[in-house]
């Protein structure tokens, strides 16, 4: 059969990144994260700080293994994840905050068009 190494990492820390955005206000940053690009670099900011986890499957094996959580990951290491989102959202919307606000209200103004008023 056929062997293939997968990162449990990644798809742990996609969702702890929702997890921790539904705790931020919705308007800017969850709106900015929104933005696929501007997600992407929060979750390339975030693995790139904290150990990552891999593992080894055989051809049809994956669907039965849940992504979501990293199997050993203890209550420290999901506190640990979490800040390092934090600080990522923090200096993401500070690096980028020009393109972020320009963005933002792009997307608010577009939902007040009239073509979105009649579906």
């Amino acid at each position: 059969m056929t062997k293939t190494i997968v990162n449990l990492t990644l798809p742990a820390v996609s969702a702890a990144v929702g997890d921790v955005l539904e705790t931020y206000p919705h308007d800017l940053h969850q709106q900015a994260f929104s933005i696929h690009d501007l997600r992407q670099e929060l979750i390339a900011h975030v693995l790139s700080r904290v150990s990552s986890c891999y593992t080894v499957l055989e051809e049809g094996q994956k669907s039965s293994i849940r992504f979501d959580s990293l199997p050993s990951s203890s209550l420290k290491e999901q506190l640990c994840i979490e800040s390092v989102i934090r600080e990522g959202i923090e200096k993401i919307l500070h690096n980028r905050e020009q393109e972020v606000n320009h963005q933002v209200a792009e997307e608010l103004d577009s939902g007040l068009a009239p073509s979105h008023w009649f579906g």
